[in-house]
């Protein structure tokens, strides 16, 4: 991410991330803070993570990809619901923060998701980025939606190492 003079920094924001993360279980609660800059090339969020415990499966002792999708859910929700309620990305300047609530669950959809997984990062503290890299409306055959391209790293105290890339879409908007 370039740095600019315009960038604008946004520190978590507690009663929005607690909404955000209402529709999860209380433990895959995973995000706990988010700071959110605004540049001129993009806007991202830099996180904390906790996992106490998988929610699925035994110990691995790493994070893993099944948890690595649900951090990134919910870094995602927050990045936009923060960007939603200040302005702040290209694409949802229409949107009010009831938009998001409506459209939350049933109308944000992965469709693509990809990781690489460079060296093992401890789930019990780590931290996570993502940013987008573009939004675009599409409209085939009358059906708008949103298309967006991010792209998403985590990383412990001890080196290690998740990266990926994830295409959202957003659909049913008007």
């Amino acid at each position: 991410m370039t740095t600019s003079a315009v960038d604008r920094t946004y520190a978590t924001d507690a009663d929005l991330l607690e909404r955000v993360l209402a529709p999860y279980k209380t433990h895959c609660k995973y995000l706990k803070s988010a700071v959110v800059t605004a540049g001129r090339e993009n806007t991202s969020a830099r996180c904390a993570f906790v996992i106490p415990e998988s929610c699925y499966i035994d110990d691995t002792g790493h994070l893993n990809s099944v948890e690595v999708n649900i951090a990134y859910n919910q870094m995602m929700y927050y990045l936009v619901a923060k960007s939603v309620q200040e302005g702040l990305l290209a694409g949802f300047e229409d949107w009010t923060l009831d938009d998001f609530w409506r459209h939350q669950l049933p109308d944000i959809l992965i469709a693509r998701f990809a990781g690489n997984f460079r060296r093992p990062v401890n789930p019990r503290s780590f931290s996570g980025e993502m940013e987008f890299l573009s939004v675009t409306r599409r409209e085939p055959g009358g059906k708008p939606f949103l298309h967006a391209e991010t792209s998403y790293r985590y990383w412990d105290t001890h080196g290690g190492r998740c990266d990926g890339e994830a295409t959202l879409a957003f659909v049913n908007i008007p």
